[in-house]
């Protein structure tokens, strides 16, 4: 995306005005899958693992695949691993907005099942980063392929156990009020509106979830931070606004289950989205090429997840204030995670 120079402050200007509507577009698009969800009677858990997720995605996928065209792996790796310990804190977000520990809201196993598959990958591809690539298949590195294999294997696991109902919720709260502004009458409107108006709210995430990008990488450049420090942070925290406002704005409504599996399958899509970048990164295997702040972004990452999943286990938990003890240890995981990258940038 070629956009004429800015100073910083112009910058700042233009990234905030682009994340605002990206934070509206999500919210109106968390509305919308939890309509579908009812409309099409699909799984709330499917909507946010298959739809939701790569609708949030966009941003990042469009980053990703234009790094590697551009042969940058520093920022491929940097933006896709960067953003899992994030994007997990969300959930810890959703805690104070409901004042309740989100992980006691799941009526099935599914979500322990996908934060598992989650911990799967990225354990598979820190072995690769640490061990070495050392074997291409039809371009790519093996590390990479084996990822995106295992995420096929890992959707049709989840796919087929959806309809397990092993688990019961504890400590559900009353769905709040739709904040303003609300969409009102989308249960009157036909599926070819709300399709069109998916198509539109996917369009608008993936323009402005574009220009967050852009003016995320010039502030880092005019702000004289290192690459990757920002690369795991500023960058990936702009790729990752669709999935908050989405996840909170689907809290906010009671759609519990639509929040915790857009999370876990963003991150999951994140992964998976190592293996196209490597086959579009000529030379060495792209896994080969991870820094150590790239190792360590993968590490946290399944630390954080790894929470997520006793916390879903452990079914009524301590909560310190308003959240649960699960979510406190994510969000210092995420705290320690900015700081190490900061030590090694």
């Amino acid at each position: 995306m070629v956009l004429p120079a800015t100073s910083l402050p112009i910058s700042l200007v233009v990234f905030a005005l682009a994340a605002g509507v990206v934070w509206m577009t999500g919210a109106r698009l968390a509305y919308l899958a939890d309509t579908l969800s009812e409309r099409l009677r699909l799984a709330s858990s499917l909507v946010g693992l298959l739809f939701l997720s790569l609708a949030t995605s966009l941003p990042e996928v469009a980053t990703t695949l234009s790094a590697a065209a551009r042969q940058d792996s520093d920022l491929v790796l940097n933006n896709l691993f960067g953003g899992i310990a994030l994007q997990t804190a969300i959930l810890a977000a959703a805690d104070f907005r409901v004042g309740r520990a989100i992980t006691s809201f799941p009526r099935k196993a599914n979500h322990a099942l996908e934060a598992t598959l989650v911990v799967l990958l990225l354990s598979l591809t820190l072995i690769f980063t640490i061990l070495g690539d050392r074997v291409s298949v039809a371009g790519a590195g093996l590390g990479s392929a084996l990822v995106a294999l295992a995420y096929l294997g890992a959707v049709a696991l989840l796919r087929r156990y959806d309809d397990k109902s092993d688990w019961v919720p504890v400590d559900l709260p009353d769905p709040e009020p739709l904040p303003f502004p609300a969409p009102t009458g989308l249960h009157l409107d036909s599926n070819r509106a709300l399709g069109l108006q998916v198509v539109l709210a996917c369009a608008l995430i993936l323009v402005f979830g574009l220009l967050l990008v852009v003016f995320a990488a010039r502030i880092a450049e005019q702000s004289g931070l290192g690459a990757s420090f920002i690369g795991v942070t500023l960058l990936a925290a702009a790729t990752s606004l669709p999935e908050l406002t989405t996840s909170l704005t689907a809290v906010r409504i009671g759609a519990y289950t639509l929040a915790i599996s857009n999370i876990f399958g963003s991150n999951l899509i994140m992964v998976v989205l190592v293996f196209p970048a490597d086959l579009m990164v000529g030379g060495a295997p792209i896994l080969n090429q991870a820094s150590a702040t790239v190792r360590l972004s993968l590490c946290f990452g399944i630390l954080v997840t790894a929470l997520y999943i006793v916390g879903m286990i452990v079914r009524r938990k301590p909560r310190i204030g308003a959240a649960g003890l699960d979510s406190i240890l994510v969000l210092l995981g995420f705290a320690g995670s900015l700081w190490a990258y900061y030590l090694v940038r």
